[in-house]
């Protein structure tokens, strides 16, 4: 398998288990919503699942790998407003120690920039 794929299929497979994640385990993502966001937290955690599956299957497809590598880009754009209100919160209200901690919060901030870059490389591999 070349490097190029095996990046992009791990891409989708991280964007796909976090979007697994929120339909197994919503709690943990309904405190970060933020509170200026419309309707009830437990509906945009479902709704950002099936965004980030779908920007996994996107990547996971080569015929697709393109516009799947800028939706995934866009989808992390997209969610660092919640990453935001979870640090100014102080942590993820009842996760496990350390996520609901203020440190752990901040830290996960700079975390989307190599996200972002990957799947950014992803999205120029793809051609």
């Amino acid at each position: 398998m070349r490097p190029q794929d095996r990046r992009a299929l791990g891409l989708a497979a991280l964007i796909g288990g976090a979007g697994m994640m929120h339909f197994v385990r919503p709690a943990f993502f309904d405190p970060i919503v933020p509170d200026w966001m419309p309707g009830a937290a437990r509906t945009t955690t479902y709704v950002s699942g099936v965004v980030e599956l779908a920007g996994a299957a996107l990547v996971a497809n080569p015929r697709t790998r393109r516009l799947g590598g800028w939706f995934c880009v866009a989808t992390l754009l997209g969610v660092f407003p919640a990453n935001i209100q979870s640090a100014l919160d102080g942590g993820i209200a009842g996760a496990p120690p350390p996520l609901d901690s203020a440190a752990a919060a901040w830290l996960r901030l700079p975390l989307q920039l190599p996200l972002i870059w990957w799947a950014r490389k992803v999205t120029r591999e793809a051609g």
